[in-house]
């Protein structure tokens, strides 16, 4: 079949997105209606918003998945420069909206949005357009790699005035690999990671509860009722989960001791439910998710397509293996919410929309 003709697409990424997203249904059934009455009065109130994001998000998926790939392509500059304004809006009072000391949503009236969310995928949208259309100009240093720092430090400006620390390392991490991927000299990302490094640092230094973060990491036992609390709790939980798990809607941590059960913390309410071979099950899905994404770059004909379809993968995958692995103890905790499954409309619609691109791609690829 020729590689411009529309075949069917890639229903193994349908399956398991689908799966991840049904699992996270479930997980905000569980976790959400203790903390749903004692916040709102309501024990439904999580799940019924997430379920709207979920009837919302099959619009974005179904969207994406009709329009052809080679249109983001056209639209990625627009689609940046208005994330753009997005992302500036937030420190605009009475539009944007500050919680826990952190300046990340937009409110307009019933609807709270997240441009973060959006940003991450636009800007992934915009690299993917621009290395296809460098090609050999991103190995060198002026029509190259100063671009991309450019662009990238712009974009990073905006993530830690609110500041977002979390996402904004997802977007550098999907970002460098993916002009590595096209391109890029290993001397360039070495480069990048050294700026990376004195950012963090500085970052780390002007917010001490970041340092405290980090601290946690490297002494987890020490003050379990302060710092450390959530880490410990998280912990407590995945243990008592035990191989198989206490059942669905059996976690005792959800109870007011994980500080967010439906956010970052709800890999620990899974782990506690359905047990380490949960987990592995889960980390297998997103594995399998990964290797889809993967395969649909390498077998789409033109660079944009296989460009954004790395770009996406990367995206999803990578915050959820850091959630993962932040909830474990085994890198220190970031905040970020485990894609597909925590609670949140705005990552959830944003997600889906890039797994319908993802799926239009795949109908493209070469059979």
């Amino acid at each position: 079949m020729s590689a411009s003709r529309a075949h069917s697409p890639d229903y193994t990424l349908l399956i398991v997105t689908g799966i991840l997203v049904l699992v996270g249904i479930f997980m905000i059934a569980s976790a959400s209606p203790v903390i749903g009455e004692a916040r709102f009065g309501e024990i439904y109130f999580f799940l019924k918003n997430q379920l709207l994001g979920v009837g919302v998000g099959v619009i974005a998926f179904l969207a994406g998945w009709r329009i052809k790939y080679t249109f983001w392509k056209k639209m990625a500059p627009l689609i940046l420069v208005a994330s753009l304004l997005l992302m500036a809006l937030v420190f605009i009072p009475k539009i944007g909206l500050e919680l826990k000391g952190a300046a990340r949503w937009i409110e307009l009236g019933p609807i709270t949005i997240q441009p973060s969310e959006i940003m991450k995928l636009a800007f992934v949208m915009y690299m993917a357009a621009w290395l296809a259309s460098k090609q050999k100009e991103v190995k060198t240093f002026s029509t190259g790699f100063l671009p991309f720092l450019i662009m990238l430090s712009v974009v990073s400006l905006f993530f830690i005035l609110q500041p977002d620390i979390g996402t904004l390392g997802v977007l550098v991490i999907t970002a460098t690999l993916l002009f590595f991927a096209g391109g890029g000299k290993l001397a360039q990302i070495g480069i990048l990671c050294l700026i990376g490094i004195i950012g963090l640092g500085i970052i780390v230094a002007t917010q001490p509860y970041r340092l405290d973060r980090i601290s946690v990491f490297l002494k987890p036992s020490e003050d379990i009722q302060g710092i450390g609390y959530q880490l410990n709790q998280s912990l407590i939980a995945i243990g008592s989960g035990g191989l198989w798990g206490k059942g669905f809607g059996m976690s005792q941590q959800k109870f007011y001791y994980l500080p967010e059960p439906t956010g970052d913390s709800i890999f620990a309410v899974f782990g506690e439910e359905f047990g380490f071979m949960g987990n592995i099950v889960l980390i297998m899905l997103f594995l399998l998710f990964s290797w889809r994404g993967i395969r649909i770059a390498n077998h789409i004909p033109d660079s944009f397509g296989s460009y954004l379809a790395v770009g996406i993968t990367l995206l999803i995958v990578i915050q959820a293996f850091i959630n993962m692995a932040a909830i474990s103890g085994l890198v220190p905790l970031t905040g970020l919410p485990l894609s597909f499954i925590s609670y949140g409309s705005s990552a959830l619609v944003i997600n889906l929309a890039a797994v319908g691109m993802l799926m239009n791609i795949s109908k493209y690829t070469r059979v």
